[in-house]
């Protein structure tokens, strides 16, 4: 898979780390990964209250996903994340960069009154495209 980011001059920077648009040329295969919370492998939550923790295991449970599937985090071209408290952009998006290291996702990001836990303060979903080779 070529994953390239898409920049228009007739759109504003974006203002958080992901793309405008994302262009993936297609030679695998599509992975749709469910919502991702700060929920932890021993079945926790992992930060109560802090954002910045959750984020990052939010990230640490996509990228297990991911790579379940064969891929790696730069596979992934889409998330939808949900936030308790917009307050929070600048905070995730600091921990997301530090996951999507290359071409980042496009992206779209709402703030929701609950969760399904009342300890989750975000929650990310992903599309990725694995490549099947040449």
């Amino acid at each position: 898979m070529s994953k390239q980011q898409i920049v228009s001059d007739r759109l504003a920077v974006p203002n958080g780390h992901f793309s405008q648009a994302t262009e993936v040329k297609l030679n695998g295969r599509m992975v749709f990964i469910s919502g991702m919370t700060a929920r932890n492998v021993d079945g926790g939550v992992t930060g109560v209250g802090d954002i910045t923790a959750q984020t990052h295991q939010v990230c640490q449970n996509l990228q297990a996903a991911v790579e379940a599937a064969g891929g790696t985090l730069d596979d992934i071209a889409r998330v939808d994340v949900y936030v308790r408290n917009m307050e929070d952009f600048a905070a995730s998006h600091e921990v997301r960069a530090q996951y999507f290291t290359n071409t980042a996702p496009a992206s779209t990001m709402v703030e929701v009154s609950k969760f399904v836990n009342k300890d989750y303060l975000i929650e990310i979903n992903a599309i990725a495209v694995i490549n099947e080779g040449a």
